[in-house]
């Protein structure tokens, strides 16, 4: 990886990146580490499960807004672009605007799978929640008239859930600006998982959240909500998060399930209550937090149910985290939320080996707490060279940031 002497002078290898707080024991050497957009603007990208580099890894797609340390107005409008990784400038490129968004997973901003020219979004057009589709190659917009949630690895179809009432069960997760006309029902039928065809705009329910929470088992008097969709890697099967709220108020509780393309073959993959963040290995097998026989930790799933649950990166990977595999599946990126020292810690798992190396240790400074914190949320690049977070450490509100892992996976 090439990056200027500019890029890493101020942070380079080795560096701590930590605003105000001292270096690190000279034994931890850190990977180099370089800012990929700077204010008055403040850059971000958001989930960790959706592709941010174009295929070549030469452009890096972002989210641009004037403001922090507030939930959204329904007037609040962001700018999607991209970072021209081939220019040392690192010059923005504007593509376009949203307001339909979060702080969390921003407007679901992504490369679709399969092309190097177009990317899409979600927006809001009147009284309806959309997707952006533009081609880079003409300039061309095409708005499917349904948002997306996660998008097939053949680029052809997305799932979706009902992002109304995400926002009236999870203030942050969903979008403002319509409200969930279902809001007094327990678990409404028309607030299902739909599948939507990107070439066509054509869309149907394939699962339906009042069949689900009623086989589900829940106490009575619960409040149900779909979130975190995502297919596994070949595009047969997609994961869905079954949430629901108990009648006497307090925190949601969790049953991850499967099914496949059609909503079919549905399966209860972890009932403990307890999922958390997740990703697919391979199409048969899920990464998630969760807790099993008491255990809390990471856990690998068999999909098929025909293996008991492994425990990964046991004693090393200790704190929930947003995990993906690099592309050879013998290491996971990770990271964690802020410790007492404010400090978030995104770092580097081998499988084989169950070592776990540092990347960073990056200061949130206090006011990114709660619907507006910022999560490192590391993303890969395609070669798996180098990952993606963003941060608020450097003193600009939350940015965006690269670090080089080559010396790390590569030797």
């Amino acid at each position: 990886m090439s990056w200027t002497r500019r890029d890493v002078l101020k942070f380079g290898a080795g560096a701590a990146l930590l605003r105000g707080s001292p270096l690190p024991a000279r034994s931890e050497r850190l990977p180099p580490i370089r800012r990929l957009t700077r204010g008055p603007a403040h850059h971000w990208f958001g989930y960790y499960d959706k592709l941010q580099f174009d295929p070549a890894g030469d452009r890096l797609l972002g989210m641009a807004v004037d403001f922090e340390h507030r939930t959204p107005r329904a007037d609040d409008a962001i700018r999607v672009g991209y970072v021209d990784l081939r220019d040392d400038a690192l010059p923005w490129i504007d593509l376009g605007e949203s307001r339909a968004w979060g702080w969390q997973q921003g407007c679901m901003l992504q490369w679709r799978p399969g092309s190097s020219s177009q990317v899409l979004w979600n927006d809001r057009e009147d009284d309806r929640y959309v997707c952006r589709i533009l081609d880079l190659a003409d300039g061309r917009v095409r708005t499917i008239d349904a948002p997306v949630y996660s998008v097939s690895p053949d680029g052809r179809s997305a799932v979706t859930c009902d992002f109304r009432r995400v926002q009236d069960m999870r203030p942050g997760y969903g979008y403002v600006g319509l409200a969930d006309p279902n809001a007094d029902a327990l678990a409404p039928e028309g607030a299902g998982i739909d599948v939507i065809d990107l070439d066509t705009g054509a869309r149907r329910t394939i699962v339906d959240l009042a069949s689900i929470a009623a086989d589900s088992g829940v106490p009575a008097g619960s409040k149900h909500y779909f979130n975190h969709l995502l297919w596994n890697t070949d595009g047969s099967r997609f994961v869905f998060l079954h949430r629901w709220r108990p009648s006497g108020g307090g925190g949601f509780r969790t049953r991850m399930l499967t099914a496949d393309a059609k909503g079919e073959n549905r399966r209860v993959v972890d009932a403990s209550g307890r999922t958390s963040h997740f990703i697919w290995r391979d199409p048969e097998h899920l990464l998630a937090w969760s807790v099993v026989d008491g255990v809390a930790g990471f856990w690998l799933f068999d999909d098929a149910g025909s293996s008991a649950p492994e425990q990964v990166g046991a004693g090393v990977m200790t704190q929930d985290g947003h995990c993906s595999y690099l592309p050879d599946r013998d290491w996971i990126v990770c990271d964690t939320y802020p410790d007492e020292s404010r400090r978030q810690h995104p770092y580097l798992f081998h499988v084989p080996s169950e070592k776990r190396t540092e990347l960073a240790h990056l200061e949130v400074p206090a006011g990114y707490r709660g619907e507006w914190r910022c999560d490192t949320h590391p993303r890969i690049a395609p070669d798996g060279r180098s990952i993606v977070v963003d941060s608020p450490h450097g003193g600009d509100g939350r940015q965006m940031w690269q670090i080089d892992i080559d010396g790390i996976v590569g030797g």
